[in-house]
Formats: structure tokens, sequence, C-alpha cells
């Protein structure tokens, strides 16, 4: 989808190409194969009674995919070894007082894109689980046959493991070694590649899955269409990246305003600045997005339950802007009003989406089996039908559910290794959540199929009538 003699089978793994046929030789295409093996024996032995060496085969001395797979996985230590040690050098050349600085500048470049490449590896995990058991994602979210499998969303990830930090590492080093200029091309010329691999229109880089991508986002954006699957997928997805897209506004506005690898972004009344308007409305953009993909439900199906998770999301709304008032009203009044404010709406949005999560999008109401593996596994052993799972999945989601609603309040955002972890703590969760979602979206596919089939099965009342007619006399 998304790499002769003639003693050589035509089957054979080295000379096939990806996704080519193999081809049929006739009846006695073996006899000939026996044949020419014989010959070439014999070559050999000629030739070595001769003193004649015989050039070795070159799939004979190919390296087993093991080797090169225990190769390249030794590459990459040793690549982030040296990025690892190379960044601690440069952030150690710093003075201790802009040290700290100096490391939340490099944090809010670099974080968003970590936590990107965080996101599609355990999105790379989730596909694999799905092809060990008899989920068949595909259809879940109407793909085509040219998807792109969980091997190359790895290998996307493995590149972005590579380049992001790489990047990263550019950046801390000329930054200590006083070429700021230079430094602060660094996310520029990042921020710039992501987007043109993006938006390149021609057939490289996975471009079908590029353009499903973007027409999903699109979708989010603008929900003036009958709402599927993918769609509020990837929005619920979103949610959770709301601080990588608070974030990522904060690098593009120091860009394009040329405040890369400076200080004075960190005024308040700085165009980027920590107190900037555009933090609370850009957090709670992909909330508001999922809130008028329930309305459009509504409007479409007429259910009254696309119009309490509605109100779920609405929940998160409060949290976000009673949070950021903080900056826009005296200390005094913070404290004795609007915190217990928004403590009550944190505790009100973490306990109505943990409820949403377990009844609503997972249905473990009754505690139904998950991973439904189509093959034995070490995971069918580990997961399947074992309880374990799910008291560690709700009780793992509803801490977590609270944890990030911590991190959602504007006025924490400083304590950036801390929101740092608590974003890659919500990647996890929605990635446990993922699991449970997909599944029973397929139950409910699977069911709507088996109730079709049954109902074609039952004759109608007008075919029993003339089959009781329908006699001899």
């Amino acid at each position: 989808m998304f790499g002769g003699l003639a003693t050589v089978s035509t089957n054979s793994p080295h000379l096939r190409k990806s996704g080519s046929r193999p081809v049929v030789s006739d009846l006695g295409a073996t006899e000939q194969e026996n044949g020419a093996e014989e010959n070439f024996l014999h070559a050999v032995e000629t030739s070595d009674m001769k003193g004649v060496t015989t050039p070795i085969s070159t799939a004979s001395i190919m390296p087993s995919p093991v080797f090169l797979w225990r190769f390249k996985v030794l590459l990459l230590f040793v690549w982030g070894f040296i990025c690892c040690k190379v960044s601690w050098d440069s952030v150690m050349r710093m003075s201790v007082d802009l040290r700290d600085l100096f490391l939340y500048e490099a944090f809010l470049y670099y974080n968003p894109l970590l936590l990107v490449t965080m996101m599609v590896w355990l999105w790379g995990i989730n596909l694999w689980v799905f092809s060990l058991s008899n989920i068949n994602y595909a259809k879940i979210f109407d793909l085509d046959q040219n998807h792109l499998s969980y091997k190359e969303i790895w290998k996307c990830a493995t590149w972005m493991t590579v380049i992001v930090p790489s990047s990263m590492t550019a950046y801390l080093y000329l930054y200590s070694h006083g070429e700021v200029s230079l430094a602060a091309s660094q996310p520029v010329l990042l921020y710039a590649a992501v987007v043109i691999v993006l938006i390149f229109p021609f057939d490289i880089f996975y471009l079908s899955s590029r353009y499903y991508f973007l027409r999903t986002l699109w979708r989010i954006v603008l929900p003036l269409q009958a709402i599927s699957f993918p769609d509020f997928f990837l929005a619920d997805i979103l949610t959770s990246m709301s601080k990588v897209l608070s974030d990522l506004e904060r690098s593009v506005c120091r860009m394009v305003h040329r405040q890369v690898a400076t200080i004075a972004w960190f005024e308040a009344d700085s165009v980027c600045g920590s107190h900037s308007v555009a933090i609370p409305l850009v957090l709670v953009l992909p909330y508001l997005f999922r809130l008028f993909q329930c309305l459009r439900q509504y409007k479409d199906i007429g259910e009254k339950t696309t119009l309490l998770n509605a109100l779920k999301y609405s929940t998160a709304v409060p949290v976000i802007f009673l949070s950021a008032l903080k900056y826009h009203v005296f200390p005094v009044k913070w404290t004795n009003f609007y915190r217990p404010l928004w403590l009550l709406s944190s505790v009100l949005n973490s306990l109505y989406s943990f409820y949403w999560d377990v009844t609503r999008d997972w249905d473990l109401s009754g505690f139904t089996r998950i991973f439904k593996f189509s093959r034995p596994h070490l995971l069918s052993n580990l997961l399947y039908g074992r309880k374990w799972v799910y008291f560690w999945v709700i009780g793992s989601n509803l801490i977590l559910r609270c944890t990030w609603t911590y991190k959602l309040s504007a006025h924490l955002r400083h304590n950036y290794l801390t929101v740092f972890t608590i974003t890659a703590l919500e990647i996890f969760r929605r990635f446990q959540w993922v699991f449970f979602r997909v599944e029973n979206e397929w139950n409910k596919m699977s069911s709507k199929s088996n109730i079709q089939l049954t109902m074609t099965d039952v004759p109608k009342e007008e075919d029993k009538l003339l089959a009781s007619s329908d006699h001899s006399v």
C-alpha cells in the first residue's frame, strides 16, 4: 500500500516486489528447476576441481530481517544517546538564571510534535491489536484498500522520532553556542516541513491517507454534512490534544512575530504572552467542534442522547474560561469567587465525562468481553475476558479524567513539565479509550448485520399465503 538466474524461483521474496502477484509456472517447472540445480551443482564441482571460484548468490549473503531490525534498533538507541548527550551539554552551558526560561521556550516549540509522535506510535499499537482480533477497523472507518497498516504507521512514527528530537537538539546546541539566528530557524523549518508533507499534492508520502486525514479535519471544522464515525472519532481525539493545539498556536504566533529564541514573549502584555486571550480560545475549540457535531446528529437522527452528549462537551467551557479569568481579575476575587466555581465545574466535567465513557462510549455496564482475537496470541491470554482489564481501565480513566481537567486550567500553564506529563498521560488514556470505543462500534455493526440477515431469512406473510395455496389437485 502506503521491494535472473534461471535457478532462482520466481516466487522468491527477494525478487518479488511488494504487492506483486506470484508467478505460477507450468507443470514442468519443477523438473526444470531440479535439472537446473543438478547442472549448477555439477558446474560448481567442476569449477572447484579446476580451482576456479564461483561468485556467491546475492540472495545468500543478504542479512536476515531479524538482523536488520536489531541493527536499526541499535542505531536508534545510539542516535538517542547522542541527542541526549548534546542536549544536556548545551543546557548546562546556559547560566542558571536563564536555564529554566530557556527550557520552557524549547518545550513550547517542540512538545506539540513530540506528543503527536507519541500519539502516532500508540495509534500503530491500536491497529496492531485490531489486526490480531476479529475487528475489521477498515470497515468501521470506511477505509479503502490502500489504507495504512500498523507497520507503515510505525514507519512514519520512527521518522518523526528521529526528525523532531534532532531539530530540538540542533536548537539547543546552536542557542547555547551563541548562534541565535540559526537556532531560531530550526523550529520554523520543522513546522514548515510538516505543513509541506501534509499538503504535498503528488502521489508520494501516502497521498490517499493524507487526503483522508485532511478531509476529515475539514469535516470536523465545518460539520455541514451528516456526521460519520471517523468524524467524531478524530474530534474526540482532538479534545485530548487541546493542550497540544494551544502550544502550537503560541509557537506559530512567535514565529509570525519573530519572537523565536527571545524572551519578549514572557511579558504578560506581549502579543504571544501567557495572558493572551487566544490560549483559552484554542483550548476550547475541540470541545466546540464536538458540541456542534452532536447538535448536527440530533438534527439528522433526532435522538435525545446526542443532546446529553453535547451537554457533556459544554461542561468543559466553564473549566477553561473560569481558569483564564485569573489573569484578568484581582487575586482576592479570584480566590474567593472564581476559583470555587472553577473547582465545581472541573468536578462536574470529570465525573460526567467518566460516566459517558463507561456507559456510552464503551458500553461496559454489563462487562462485555473485549479483544476477541481471531487467532491465539500472547495478548489473547493477557487481555481476553480478564476482569483486571476492566478494573484497570475504569480506575485509570477516572483518575486521568480528573488530572486532564487540571491541565485544562489556563492559570497552570507555567508548570510546563507537569503539564507535559499530564498531557502524555491523557494521550495514554485516549489510547486505552480507542480499544473499547472501536470494539463497541464493531459490535454494533455486527449486531445490525445479524439482524438484517435474520430479517432476510424470515419469509414474508404474502409468501406464506402463496406457498399455502400452491398445492397440487
